[in-house]
């Protein structure tokens, strides 16, 4: 909040009641003459004396429905002339030279169709409001374009704050449509189908795009800046199914691609669904949506973010049961740790709740030692401490690691070396044998160690549970391997 903010009318303050209510008998309505002229010239002289000659468009808006690529731009929007027909260049974060921004009030002040706040982020602010009132932040006092404003005829009030500053009101963090939105798309794209994207680059517009697995980054790069998403499902092949689902009466929106592939939204009412189905029947694909916001449920709602990854647009969707799922999986992050009980064990791994969703546990992150079966090292229901290795939000899955919780007990074979231990072959290869130390460690002794040198095989003396006598030599800890050697003389005294 700016530290000065006025006021600016053409009403009189004395002719205000008690609730601070106008009483006299100004028109309400611009004279598009010399006092929306006053107006102008009193913006510009704040913009002036606060420094500033540019400024960024912040949640732009139109009336009623728009829906660009299927009706042109109408006139009564008031931005003809300002922007190109398609609103390019009119919308969230988009900056603007002062002269522009004066013609933007210009339409306001007619409440011509089009609304915005107007900002100099922590320097100056634009507000227009009903009945020709503006509000106007600034950094500095602006004592001059006080003066000024005041020798127009109109009337500069100090005031604590504009009323149209805009305040975070609804709970909850918003998704971005960053790269992991992205990657969901892509993943749930159907191989052979797409998935329908509705596009809001400002309230009362919108755009509707059909994606596919080869027209994604393409589409994605030409989106509106900070525009608001929604995913659904794709459009129906079945039109005749599309037709017999229109209910008998209320208002629908209808998403349709017609014969040369262009997507075009239509809203109608019962009164108009003769129209309506002539539209469909020789349409390739279409769907109907319901309008009433409790029943209108995309898969997924997000906010572009800006070029630089971070999320600045201050509008928000709906959010889906998606959304929701997203939210609570942002709670989990890398490096994390976290209490559950293994729910399932499956082939490929180890699952935990940790906290109302599954996380898995892969073979390589479940023991330090060496296992045969996930069995031999938890069981169902068993509660676990376990480290977050990466939350992957595009498939919804949680890596876990029980080992990361536990202290690598390899690091204790280190103060083994040189150490001797009575053991068992638990198996016989071509050049020596494995043997097992130190609970499931498993070694090699070398045919060279084992026969001292001797052309012999493995198996002509040595076989799979023989006892044996090893000296440990050396531990790989990168490769978690361990080198033994043979002791064949009867003198030697074990350590286990």
């Amino acid at each position: 909040m700016l530290s000065h903010c006025y006021r600016i009318t053409k009403y009189d303050p004395a002719d205000r009641d008690e609730q601070d209510r106008y009483t006299g008998s100004e028109d309400p309505v611009s004279d598009r003459g010399p006092v929306e002229a006053a107006h102008l010239r009193a913006v510009a002289a704040f913009a002036v004396d606060s420094g500033v000659d540019r400024l960024v468009i912040r949640e732009p808006s139109t009336p009623g429905s728009a829906f660009l690529g299927v009706e042109p731009a109408a006139e009564s929007r008031g931005l003809a002339g300002l922007f190109p027909s398609d609103l390019s260049g009119y919308h969230d974060g988009a900056e603007v030279a002062l002269e522009t921004a004066l013609e933007l009030v210009r339409v306001m002040l007619r409440e011509d169709g089009a609304w915005c706040r107007l900002e100099a982020e922590g320097i100056f602010t634009i507000h227009v409001g009903r009945d020709q009132y503006l509000y106007v932040g600034s950094a500095r006092p602006c004592e001059r374009a006080v003066a000024l404003t005041r020798s127009l005829g109109l009337f500069p009030e100090s005031i604590a704050a504009s009323p149209y500053e805009w305040a975070d009101d609804e709970p909850g963090p918003q998704q971005a449509a960053d790269d992991d939105f992205w990657n969901w798309l892509y993943l749930n794209i159907p191989r052979k189908g797409a998935l329908l994207l509705e596009e809001e680059p400002l309230d009362g517009v919108c755009r509707w795009h059909r994606v596919t697995r080869d027209n994604g980054d393409h589409l994605r790069a030409g989106l509106t800046p900070r525009a608001r998403l929604a995913v659904w499902p794709d459009l129906h092949h079945d039109v005749s199914a599309v037709l017999d689902s229109l209910p008998d009466e209320g208002l629908v929106e209808c998403v349709l691609e017609d014969r040369t592939g262009r997507i075009a939204s239509v809203v109608a009412t019962e009164m108009q669904f003769a129209e309506l189905a002539a539209l469909v029947e020789v349409a390739r694909a279409a769907v109907l949506l319901p309008m009433d916001l409790d029943e209108r449920r995309p898969l997924f709602t997000a906010v572009l973010p800006d070029e630089d990854g971070v999320l600045r647009a201050r509008w928000r969707t709906c959010p889906t049961p998606l959304n929701d799922r997203w939210a609570f999986l942002k709670t989990f992050r890398q490096g994390q740790v976290r209490s559950g009980a293994v729910t399932s064990i499956a082939g490929f791994g180890v699952f935990v709740d940790i906290g109302g969703i599954d996380g898995m546990i892969s073979a390589a992150e479940l023991s330090w030692d060496r296992f045969e079966r996930f069995e031999d090292v938890v069981r169902v229901g068993q509660e676990l401490t376990v480290q977050i290795l990466d939350v992957d939000l595009a498939r919804e899955r949680i890596a876990l690691s029980l080992k990361a919780t536990q202290e690598d007990t390899w690091l204790t074979m280190l103060d083994r070396v040189g150490r001797v231990f009575t053991t068992h072959v638990t198996k016989v290869v071509p050049f020596g044998v494995f043997v097992c130390v130190e609970g499931r460690r498993e070694g090699l002794v070398p045919n060279a160690d084992l026969y001292g040198g001797q052309d012999r095989t493995p198996d002509a003396a040595v076989g799979v549970g023989d006892e044996i006598t090893v000296r440990l030599v050396d531990v790989d800890l990168e490769r978690r391997r361990i080198l033994l050697t043979a002791i064949r003389s009867t003198s030697s005294q074990p350590d286990g």
